[in-house]
């Protein structure tokens, strides 16, 4: 069973507080991915119990970024589409204590297509 949260900002553009977000995502063993460097900064955690999420979105909300919108609080990952599997991860996916920068919105639907959750993150985002 896995958990995910998602989380929309003003913007990510700060490399002290990337780095506090990535040793975060090492600590609570999360797997993380930011949209970072522009308008919309986007934070997807998903991570092996609702525990270490929270406790991961407790340090992004310490950081104190513009406009923090946790959209979709943590809950339990329900994988999209026929079966009800994890989500298939290739060698490009990060894994448990990583993270991961993405430049656009467009690259970030796609990463979410591919954990399967493209519907959820477009509810959250607010495209759907």
């Amino acid at each position: 069973m896995r958990f995910h949260a998602l989380i929309r900002t003003h913007h990510i553009t700060s490399r002290k507080k990337v780095g506090v977000l990535k040793r975060a995502a090492d600590t609570h063993q999360c797997l993380v991915l930011l949209r970072s460097g522009g308008c919309p900064g986007i934070m997807y955690v998903e991570g092996p119990a609702q525990a270490q999420v929270d406790a991961w979105v407790g340090v992004v909300r310490k950081l104190r970024y513009k406009d923090f919108q946790l959209v979709m609080r943590s809950a339990q990952l329900i994988p999209e589409g026929p079966d009800s599997a994890p989500a298939a991860t290739s060698e490009a996916d990060p894994l448990d204590g990583s993270l991961r920068e993405i430049d656009s919105v467009k690259e970030f639907g796609e990463w979410m297509a591919r954990r399967r959750v493209w519907h959820w993150w477009r509810r959250g985002m607010g495209y759907a």
